[in-house]
């Protein structure tokens, strides 16, 4: 029998379901908790919904984002998980498996850990394929319930498919470069001939980039403002203090809060 820890009981509702199932994690004591649903009767359990989307355009459109909202809904009705919160986050181009790149990601961590609640996600992917992302999520000491895998998937079963899941991703880019080099090698010319056309290109893809930043941050800057905390200086303190970093991955300042409201006004 795994005990819980006293301090570490998940927040519960009247309503009961009739199921049973588990959610493992780690919270402040480093104690591994396991909410079982014993017998017919069980009490609904909290839990923090993450979506992601890589990319500005099925964000606009909601393409892929529903299919994993369906999943998760689907997983938390058939595990008794009462979903108090949804964050949705939508980022681009490369440097995402950090958590400054992730401002909807770290909320939803803060949130999850002040309610004493596991983080849900539809696949492990929308979190991250990289094992060293993953270990540092884990480190935070707030469960994640990976619905693809179930709720039994305990630390040890994420950590191995995120590896697996790695492991893949350095196959392909190693059969792409080999590829490459045998189409170099038979005398074809690689790279870009519209260079000038790839820079206006970078250009427009880092100035969306940072309009999606600005877009991902100013919810959490408005959760900030109707606490009553408005002024620039205010907002970047509580910003810190949630551990949501800047778009450059340092602190929040007066103008640094200055230029997302700026950018998320036009």
């Amino acid at each position: 029998m795994i005990s819980r820890a006293p301090d570490a009981e998940p927040t519960t509702s009247r309503h009961p379901v009739r199921h049973r199932a588990a959610c493992i994690g780690l919270y402040k004591n480093e104690t591994v908790v396991r909410c079982m649903r014993n017998g017919d009767e069980a009490q609904m359990v909290n839990a923090v919904a993450y979506y992601r989307v890589s990319t500005a355009r099925q964000g606009r459109s909601g393409l892929g984002v529903e299919a994993q909202k369906a999943a998760v809904k689907r997983f938390a009705e058939a595990e008794g998980f009462d979903l108090i919160a949804e964050h949705v986050e939508v980022e681009t181009g490369k440097g995402a498996d950090a958590l400054d790149r992730r401002p909807r990601l770290a909320a939803a961590l803060a949130q999850a850990r002040k309610a004493k609640c596991p983080v849900l996600v539809a696949k492990l992917d929308r979190l991250s394929r990289d094992v060293h992302f993953i270990s540092g999520l884990m480190a935070h000491r707030v469960p994640f319930i990976v619905a693809e895998l179930g709720a039994d998937a305990d630390p040890f079963m994420l950590h191995l498919y995120a590896a697996l899941a790695e492991k893949e991703r350095a196959l392909i880019s190693a059969r792409t470069k080999a590829a490459l080099a045998a189409k170099k090698a038979s005398g074809a010319k690689l790279g870009n001939p519209r260079a000038a056309e790839a820079a206006v290109k970078a250009q427009a893809a880092n100035r969306a980039a940072a309009d999606q930043f600005a877009a991902n941050i100013l919810p959490i800057i408005r959760e900030i403002q109707s606490a009553g905390r408005t002024s620039l200086r205010e907002i970047a303190t509580s910003l810190n203090a949630r551990g949501v970093r800047a778009a450059r991955g340092g602190v929040w300042g007066s103008s640094s809060v200055r230029n997302v409201l700026v950018r998320a006004s036009k």
